[in-house]
């Protein structure tokens, strides 16, 4: 009788690999969806829609959305290996790619996303600094008057600040307790995007607002035809950056419970987490653009002075999700690194020993190599934000990389391999023609980011940025 208790209780509290229950659902997906898109990249997109003027822009950001609910789908289904539903899990991006195109492609892969995922923590950085930077300049601007004040600050050391707060926050042992983190992130996000767009519709109804135009900035004294372009393709990578979540899906998918299946769960879910996404993009741009029109800044927030409790209250909020959406996508490459780790030194108990450390009624698990490495990229990350502080350029380079290999291109290969698609079939065309026209958008858009940010590099000394 006590064997059948004990067969019972463990086939309660673990799921089909061995591994703890999973208890995620359609919900807690979708938060985790918006804590990562709803990011640093709402703050870019007036600037965005700026460059590419109103019918552009609008398309272009309905149109990522689309391709995202597309391609995400289909990675859902790639979760499990052969079928979608009874398979194997994957429970990495990089194991995905693995299992269904082969090793050459897993490295790959792994390279992008990685490499990806370390860079939006350096851009998190200097997000959560400029927003910190706006509130005291606020502030500065509030009791000194805008006429004569002299309302400049360092970036440094704010970026310092949140690295060390950072410290701390990644000793989060994995990404299935981040949901906390995660659900407060999400309610801080709306609450700036509304904030923002609040602010911008202030500035439009009190007949403020700047002129706009169809196609964008025009081309003129202050902006010849080629910057007009180098901007074109930036904003592009601004979008893209914005819209893309590819990079932590796998570990999104690795905290739903079992039934219904996960690929239905986490497809539902996409289509949530995309229709919030598009929503409150839509409504920032617009009205940010509507405001400011050719002035629109890289970051919307840092255009606005007045009433300064509500701009310190939304730079607040920005900050605050900065915190966790570091997290959400910190975790996954912490992951990896502590799997490589443990699978070279299995044996190793500075690398897989856990320490539990009683504070009054609560037990932590402290981990030495996890102590130490993190530690150790937080601090490079927080170096790299202050050597290069460059909000748009930045964000727009890291979402031009990131977006056709891991939202396009290894979704539509993952997808033919799995229901082995015929060469050269209507379908198997369509894919690749999607494909090849995602592909130019990017390389689009990863040359006017490092345009852009080589012109920075000129204009600007490292770690003396300031604001």
């Amino acid at each position: 009788m006590e064997s059948s208790n004990t067969k019972a209780l463990m086939e309660v509290e673990v799921d089909d690999d061995g591994r703890i229950k999973r208890t995620g659902n359609v919900l807690t997906a979708s938060t985790h969806i918006v804590t990562v898109v709803v990011g640093a990249g709402v703050l870019a997109l007036a600037w965005a829609l700026a460059q590419l003027g109103w019918i552009a822009g609008i398309a272009v950001m309905l149109t990522f959305s689309a391709i995202s609910i597309l391609t995400y789908s289909l990675v859902a289904d790639c979760y499990r290996f052969p079928d979608p539903i009874t398979g194997k899990r994957n429970y990495t991006y990089m194991q995905a790619v693995k299992a269904y195109l082969g090793g050459t492609m897993h490295v790959i892969c792994g390279s992008i996303q990685y490499g990806k995922l370390a860079g939006i923590t350096v851009g998190y950085t200097i997000t959560s600094a400029t927003s910190l930077v706006a509130i005291e300049k606020a502030i500065c601007f509030h009791k000194r008057g805008h006429e004569k004040a002299y309302c400049e600050f360092s970036y440094n050391p704010f970026m310092i600040g949140f690295g060390i707060l950072q410290v701390f926050l990644s000793q989060i042992p994995n990404f299935h307790e981040l949901t906390w983190l995660s659900t407060i992130a999400a309610i801080t996000s709306f609450g700036y995007a509304f904030i923002a767009s609040g602010l911008s519709l202030s500035v439009i109804v009190s007949g403020k607002g700047k002129g706009t135009s169809i196609t964008g900035i025009e081309i003129g004294a202050e902006l010849s035809a080629e910057d007009k372009i180098w901007r074109v393709f930036s904003s592009l990578g601004n979008i893209a950056l914005a819209s893309t979540y590819a990079t932590v899906i796998y570990d999104i998918m690795d905290t739903l419970k079992s039934h219904p299946p996960e690929n239905k769960q986490m497809k539902k879910a996409n289509v949530i987490g995309i229709t919030a996404m598009t929503i409150l993009f839509l409504l920032c741009s617009c009205l940010g653009y509507a405001a400011f029109g050719d002035q629109t800044p890289g970051n919307i927030f840092t255009a606005f002075y007045e009433p300064f409790w509500l701009v310190a209250l939304g730079n607040v909020c920005v900050v605050i999700h900065m915190i966790g959406a570091y997290q959400v996508m910190g975790q996954p490459f912490f992951r990896i690194v502590e799997m490589g780790a443990n699978l070279k030194w299995p044996d190793s108990d500075f690398i897989n020993k856990e320490h539990p450390i009683k504070i009054s009624n609560v037990t932590l698990n402290f981990n030495l190599f996890r102590l130490i490495w993190r530690t150790i990229f937080v601090i490079l990350a927080t170096i790299l934000a202050m050597a290069m502080p460059f909000f748009s350029e930045i964000l727009s380079l890291l979402g031009a990389i990131g977006f056709w290999p891991l939202v396009v291109f290894f979704p539509i290969k993952m997808h033919i391999a799995q229901k082995h698609i015929t060469k050269l079939s209507f379908k198997w065309c369509m894919l690749h023609l999607l494909s090849f026209m995602c592909f130019l958008i990017s390389v689009a858009a990863i040359v006017g980011s490092i345009h852009g940010i080589s012109k920075d590099l000129h204009k600007y000394k490292i770690f003396q940025y300031k604001q």
